[in-house]
């Protein structure tokens, strides 16, 4: 189980995810060899892992959620394959394991190129019985909005400090407001980044080509114009969480800007996105066990007329978080 230095680890890596072990250790009135302990047993023991996540809209990318149905032989392998995809996130079983939840990233820069997964490779997969996109249009909880989870156990006074250091470490970056175009470097870096949030300036700078004091200056210049942000990645059994659904909703257009907004305070919820199809609102909720999930569906959701339905698919199993997979390319056999 997570104490209170721990869980205050973690909230400190998802207000800066590269925030110095001696600063957060000062925040946390221990010391750094404790932070840095903890880290790395989190790291061994708690599938914890920062990754650095590019802005889709910001680096010129399309988000589609993906719904595949398949049978319970071939289920696990899909959702395997597509987890070692660089193009792919948030892989997850659901529905008994015979469906399959992605994120899909395309770029709109490459016009039907960049569809290929959506467009080629699914058509032509065996096993797989049913298929819907739903284009992600407007993204309302998730991204680097936190789940508020992972933000209860630092006070406020403990917040500011460390967002006070990490307006200072920006203070190197361009403040032209003017975002210069991403180069092959910048590929390279944020690839880096994606499968480790916390990997030295010397780990970085071999990953592009680019000097550490260059890569230390490109990286506070795309966090500053929001195109760079960090997540946490963590087993959420250990936060309390027993049990996760995907919500898909159907909400009148007149209606889905307020009722999104009103999804997106509920502490119970990690993701809120507008979409396309039927179902144009989707959600996906944390909860401390199923009858925890049947309250907040019967007595909170249940209480917005606007939404006309609702369907609850659980998910069985998480495959790949947001980051890319290890080096390795095989998937981590994570919790719920």
């Amino acid at each position: 189980m997570l104490d209170d230095i721990d869980r205050g680890l973690i909230h400190a890596l998802r207000i800066d995810g590269r925030a110095p072990f001696s600063v957060i250790a000062d925040v946390l009135g221990v010391s750094g060899q404790t932070v840095s302990r903890r880290y790395r047993r989190l790291c061994a023991d708690a599938a914890l892992r920062v990754v650095g996540l590019a802005d889709a809209q910001g680096v010129g990318r399309a988000q589609w959620l993906l719904r595949l149905t398949a049978g319970p032989r071939s289920a696990q392998d899909l959702a395997d394959a597509l987890a070692r995809r660089p193009d792919t996130s948030w892989v997850k079983l659901a529905s008994g394991g015979t469906e399959i939840v992605a994120i899909v990233h395309t770029s709109t820069a490459d016009g039907p190129a960049g569809h290929d997964l959506l467009l080629h490779d699914i058509p032509r997969t065996a096993g797989i019985t049913a298929v819907s996109a739903h284009c992600v249009l407007h993204t309302y909880l998730g991204g680097p909005t936190a789940w508020s989870g992972h933000e209860q156990a630092l006070d406020a006074t403990q917040q500011d400090r460390l967002r006070t250091a990490a307006a200072e470490a920006a203070s190197v970056a361009d403040s032209s407001g003017v975002r210069t175009p991403l180069g092959h470097a910048d590929t390279d870096l944020l690839a880096a980044l994606q499968r480790d949030g916390r990997a030295s300036l010397s780990s970085l700078a071999a990953a592009t080509g680019l000097s550490p004091a260059t890569v230390a200056r490109r990286l506070e210049q795309l966090r500053a114009d929001s195109r760079l942000f960090f997540d946490v990645e963590l087993d959420s059994g250990l936060l309390g969480v027993t049990m996760q659904a995907l919500l898909w909703m159907a909400v009148a257009p007149a209606h889905l800007d307020h009722v999104a907004r009103d999804l997106a305070r509920h502490p119970e919820l990690a993701y809120v996105a507008a979409v396309t199809g039927h179902h144009n609102l989707t959600a996906h909720a944390l909860c401390p066990d199923p009858a925890a999930l049947h309250r907040y569906l019967t007595e909170r959701l249940g209480t917005l007329k606007a939404i006309t339905t609702l369907e609850t698919v659980p998910v069985l199993r998480t495959v790949k978080m947001a980051g890319l997979l290890p080096a390795t390319g095989k998937p981590p056999r994570r919790r719920r």
